[in-house]
Parts: structure tokens; sequence; C-alpha cells
């Protein structure tokens, strides 16, 4: 742990940005924990936010102590912290074994400093003020790094999938090339976020391939890859459900694919046995079509909550579904409902040998949870495309 104080040591000052351990091992620990510095009473603090997946709670810390439990996370509860000052990016990473790794990038061009007061504004991992090309190109940003007005909700949008990406980092594996897909990716603003992020900032060995069907959008993505020298960037033209081009992926990200398109696209990542999958669902028809139930027929018989409804339980039973298929499933908000009413992103990353890491799930209590889930879908006289793909 010796190199990993020593960096603590080094940023632990005015000059850092945030500090996010993450990878959670321990089933007690928080979801996150997000470090800033702070000035109280002028004196330089480091305030830690731990997030448990609903809300926040806060601690101020001192350097030193900082330190000290900052050693005690790292060796008992998250295998990954990623830290970014002004000029620096830094990762460590624990191995199963407690082997601690640490990277440490110089950065091309240093980073305004962070607002030290309690009301300064959030901090994203892509920072206003710094130029992104993919994103001025986009039309997100001016040349001088300023978020357009018209553009603010994409920003939020894009900064809020990175912090999906950063979260799942940790089960990626970083000694070989990785393989991701973006299934229905479209104009690929997130897409090229991706790539910036994990290949420009984390320094990840990957190849990203975008998929969609509109040939003029993948041109001029293709376009835009070549000119960014995103040498393993890849757009095509191609149909979810017959797309045959890879062996394996990593990651799969699906992103408001329509219908029952975002279940083949599920089906393709469980095919592959990725690691994580990120999808947003969008436009659930199919069970809407389906659903019936006698006892809930006073409230089925109103058109709109039918629909809800339905959207519902399709993205519910996706998710149980893949927990059927040796996966733990998370469902969030993507991003806030005033943005976008199609906000629910399920999160979903596979167990080390299809089982759970922290609490190994007896095969008994995984087959009455498979007996429920079939007693839900034929009580609702309903059989979502996923299941019949995952047969």
């Amino acid at each position: 742990m010796e190199e990993f104080i020593e960096l603590l040591e080094q940023i632990l000052n005015e000059k850092l940005l945030q500090i996010v351990f993450s990878g959670a091992k321990n089933p007690a620990a928080a979801v996150k924990i997000r470090v800033r510095p702070l000035m109280v009473r002028q004196s330089l603090v480091f305030q830690a936010a731990f997030w448990d997946g609903k809300k926040e709670k806060h601690i101020n810390f001192q350097k030193e102590e900082l330190i000290t439990e900052a050693q005690r996370w790292m060796q008992a509860d998250y295998r990954q912290m990623q830290a970014d000052t002004t000029e620096w990016s830094a990762s460590v990473l624990v191995s199963k074994k407690g082997r601690v790794t640490v990277k440490k990038k110089l950065l091309s061009q240093a980073r305004p400093a962070a607002a030290l007061s309690h009301n300064r504004k959030k901090r994203y991992i892509l920072e206003e003020g710094v130029a992104v090309p993919f994103l001025v190109e986009l039309g997100v940003m001016t040349p001088e790094g300023r978020v357009v007005n018209s553009k603010q909700d994409k920003f939020r949008q894009i900064n809020r999938f990175l912090e999906f990406i950063q979260d799942i980092c940790p089960v990626l594996p970083r000694n070989r090339e990785l393989t991701m897909i973006d299934f229905g990716c479209g104009k690929s603003y997130l897409t090229f976020a991706m790539y910036y992020y994990l290949h420009h900032l984390q320094g990840l060995d990957l190849r990203i391939i975008g998929l969609d069907l509109k040939e003029d959008v993948i041109g001029h993505c293709n376009e835009l890859a070549r000119k960014f020298g995103y040498e393993k960037l890849q757009f095509l033209t191609g149909d979810i459900a017959d797309y045959e081009g890879v062996e394996q992926v990593d990651l799969v990200v699906t992103l408001h694919a329509c219908d029952t398109a975002t279940d083949y696209a599920l089906a393709k990542a469980v095919a592959w046995n990725a690691r994580a999958i990120l999808s947003v669902p969008c436009c659930q028809h199919e069970l809407n079509r389906q659903m019936k139930n006698e006892m809930l027929e006073p409230v089925l018989k109103y058109g709109l909550l039918k629909e809800r409804m339905a959207a519902l339980i399709t993205d519910g039973l996706r998710a149980s579904l893949l927990e059927q298929q040796g996966y733990e499933v998370q469902v969030l908000e993507f991003i806030d409902m005033e943005h976008t009413p199609k906000n629910i992103l399920l999160r979903a990353v596979k167990r080390r040998g299809g089982k759970r890491i922290e609490l190994p799930q007896r095969e008994e209590e995984r087959e009455t949870q498979r007996r429920r889930l079939e007693a839900c879908m034929k009580e609702l006289h309903v059989e979502p495309t996923l299941r019949r793909l995952l047969k």
C-alpha cells in the first residue's frame, strides 16, 4: 500500500477535483464514496459523500484522517479508486489477491481548480470550461469549452452515463483489448463519450462498435471517428437481431432501442457472456398488447395506465430474466424525469462463475425465484421476447 499512500499524500490538496471509490466488495459498504476538497472556516478539509443508492451522507476529514480511512476502504470495501486533479488522473485497482496497482497520467492540458465552497456547482466527469473535441464537433460545446445553452440537458445526460461507466470499470479486464458494442447508437454522443473516457482518460485498450440502421448517420459518425483519430471506434449499418460480427463482447450498451429491439440486444449480451450491460429501454409496446388480468381489470381498462404499467412490468421482467442468467441487476434512474420520461436504466454485471460475489445464492433459492417469475408471467398472460430468446 506504500505507493497508494504516496499517491494520496500527493493529491490531497487544493488541486484535487474529486476521488471516487467504487466497485464495492463489502455488502455493508456504500455503493460509492465521492471525495472533494472543501474550505471550512479557512481550513482545507475533504468531504466524503457516501452514496447508498438512494441518498448521501457526508463526513468531513482532515488529510491524515482521510488517508487512514482510504487505506481501510481499499483493503476491505472497494476494488477501485479514481482520482482527478487539475494536473493528473490516477486509478488504483485492488486484485482478488489484494495486490494494489496504481496508475498515474499527466494531463496534456490543465483543468480549472475546484470551487471550495459548500455551494459550488456540481462537478462532472467532463468539465465545462475544458473543450472536448467531439463535444465541440457535435455542437454540445463551443471551441472555448462552454456548454451551449440548448445542449445543457445533453451535457448532463452524457456525464450521468459516464458515471455508470465509471462504476462498472472494476469488472472490466485490463490485461487485454476490450470489445464493446453500442446497439442503436444513433448520432453516437454517448458512444464517443464512452471511447473518450475509457481510452483517453482511463487508458484502456478497447475497440467500440456502434450499430444503427441509418446509413447516413453511420457514415457521418465514421468520418468523425477518423477526424479525431479514434482508431478503434467503428460504426456499422445493421440490425441488432442479425448482427454476428464478433464472438466475444465485454460491455453491451443499448440506449433507447425501440420495443423488442432491446430484448434482442440483451439476448446477444447474454450469449456473449458480457461482463456488463447498460440498457435504457424505449417504447415498450409488446406487453401492452398481451397483458390481461381479471383482478387488475378495473385499472387496466384505462389505456394510459395500462401502457405505463406494461412498460414498468416489461423492464422488471427483463431485470429478473437477466438475474436468472447469472447477472447482478439494478434498475436505476438514468436522468431526472424533468429532462426525459424515458429515464430507467438497467445495469447488469455478471456474477463470478454465475453466482453472487458477496452472498452466494443457493440453487434452491434460484429455483424459487425462477418459479415466482414464471408464475408472474402466467398470471399476467405475458411472454416477453427476451424470455423466448433465452430459452
